[in-house]
């Protein structure tokens, strides 16, 4: 399919997402660590939504990414993303999955004069390896938010310990240099448990609807491979 072609990224966005559901546009996942973890700690609240395949809720701000990335990464002429299409308007003709697939296959030739289900598989397959490549560049920016905010926490918190030790040895008038950094201590302490939760959870989250996406793919190439024979 071209790029121009309008609607596209509404129609990526119905495959994956139940109808009725609009995704509310976010960050992106490969600023969200980074962008969350300057900010102050809140709580974690996932903004959710039913995904198609009925198997559980994903996140919509992530829903929006993947759609976009996969919007920019369509490829010319017809592929998998316009099989998908003809096979989602075969729901409520009445017919079972095999011959919705059947039919829907049937559809996809008359489009593009492909014969084979090669096409099919390639091209989700390129979908696939550009998702495990995003979901590779997000995990690197969740490990450097770790490490710049949680870390540098960590880091301080090591160096104060190590410094009421001498202090404690010292004459009464440093006592109260030792309260000081007693005190903030254990603000540090909630300061690690928030700051490692909302990355975390940000993380899950977006473990959540990648696998969500995945599997929706992986589950049409099963299908696939079995009905289109």
């Amino acid at each position: 399919m071209a790029d121009s072609e309008p609607g596209i990224g509404k129609k990526i966005l119905s495959f994956f997402i139940k109808e009725g559901e609009e995704p509310i546009r976010q960050a992106t996942p490969t600023t969200a660590a980074a962008n969350q973890a300057s900010e102050a700690p809140k709580p974690v609240i996932a903004n959710t939504a039913p995904n198609a395949a009925g198997t559980g809720n994903i996140d919509k701000k992530f829903t929006e990414h993947f759609v976009s990335l996969l919007e920019k990464a369509n490829l010319p002429g017809p592929d998998y993303f316009e099989y998908k299409q003809a096979l989602q308007s075969m729901e409520g003709l009445g017919l079972g999955e095999e011959k919705q697939f059947q039919a829907a296959w049937a559809s996809f030739k008359a489009m593009g004069g492909v014969k084979e289900t090669m096409v099919l598989n390639t091209s989700a397959n390129q979908y696939l390896g550009i998702l495990d490549k995003d979901r590779a560049s997000f995990l690197k920016d969740v490990e450097k938010a770790i490490k710049d905010r949680v870390g540098a926490l960590q880091d301080e918190e090591k160096r104060l310990e190590d410094s009421n030790k001498a202090i404690a040895q010292q004459i009464a008038d440093l006592q109260k240099k030792v309260d000081e950094n007693k005190n903030r201590l254990g603000q540090i302490s909630g300061e690690v448990a928030e700051q490692s939760a909302k990355i975390n959870a940000n993380k899950d989250s977006f473990e959540i609807t990648y696998l969500s996406f995945v599997d929706q793919i992986k589950s049409d190439l099963n299908k696939i491979n079995q009905y289109l024979k």
